[in-house]
């Protein structure tokens, strides 16, 4: 066995160990977080938690209207990104795929996919909670679905892009229109990969706090008026964990395990639409 042979199977071993010892690392902190929250959250978690409304200080209660709140500007948020998103992404794919436009669009995309929740709400508290003199779920809802259209921009573009030109190229040649190509072959083809994307985006604005701070704000009790403020989960997580009560405190734990679980099963969805099927 050469010299050289020997040197580089120790850098081999010494890379292999820190790659090990540096995944186990993080792994030990991620199983450790996950214990705490299944041990405090599991121990509030009960029907109460799901039929009664936040309770006042010192008194026991569940999470009804902020789950329902967040149930509600979820689903606005979708219903309003989810259409620009594709569209855009369709725009970027079929449409502008060779054009500067579409460089310039990706490249804001982008952006906006990294930039911090919070700066998003700053905005949108500017353009709708400022002029109208208060917050409201609508804020809320308009904030969460400017955090979806990005994530769905760019699955929809990359998931289009992804069919095979001699699809559209046999459309092309039944003298079939372009958008009827676009909606029933390339849409159709990337159908999984699409609602993948608009999975991961739920699962992204499932836990956001910093921008329903800026619009939605928070409501101790049972709203549907949209244009008032509105509960949301995160934010009573948030509220209750700062405060010196108990059952607040356990209450925000068991709100923190809901949307973990939640977020867990979209994740899961996502995957199991995006993993190839086997032709029978």
């Amino acid at each position: 066995m050469s010299k050289l042979y020997r040197a580089r199977r120790r850098r081999n071993g010494l890379a292999m160990f820190l790659s090990l010892a540096a995944t186990l690392f993080g792994l030990g902190w991620l199983v450790s977080i996950l214990g705490v929250l299944l041990w405090e959250g599991f121990g509030g978690l009960s029907v109460q938690v799901f039929t009664e409304m936040t309770p006042p200080p010192g008194s026991d209660g569940g999470l009804l209207n902020p789950i329902m709140g967040s149930l509600v500007l979820t689903a606005i948020a979708v219903a309003l990104g989810t259409p620009v998103g594709i569209l855009a992404g369709t725009y970027m794919a079929e449409y502008g795929r060779h054009e500067r436009t579409t460089s310039v669009i990706r490249f804001i995309n982008d952006i906006l996919l990294s930039a911090p929740s919070i700066v998003i709400g700053l905005f949108v508290y500017e353009i709708m909670v400022y002029p109208m003199g208060h917050f409201s779920g609508w804020a809320g809802a308009v904030a969460l679905a400017l955090l979806v259209i990005p994530v769905v921009v760019r699955t929809t573009e990359d998931m289009i892009l992804l069919v095979p030109n001699p699809m559209r190229e046999a459309a092309f040649a039944l003298g079939v229109p372009r958008a009827y190509v676009i909606r029933h072959v390339c849409y159709r083809a990337a159908r999984a990969g699409m609602l993948t994307g608009v999975l991961l985006a739920v699962a992204r604005i499932s836990g956001e706090t910093a921008p329903l701070l800026f619009t939605a704000l928070n409501n101790q009790f049972w709203s549907s008026d949209l244009n008032a403020p509105m509960a949301s989960l995160p934010i009573v997580i948030f509220q209750f964990a700062l405060s010196p009560y108990d059952s607040w405190q356990k209450l925000a734990w068991t709100g923190a395990l809901i949307i973990t679980l939640a977020v867990l099963a979209l994740s899961v969805g996502a995957r199991a639409l995006a993993a190839p099927r086997k032709e029978q």
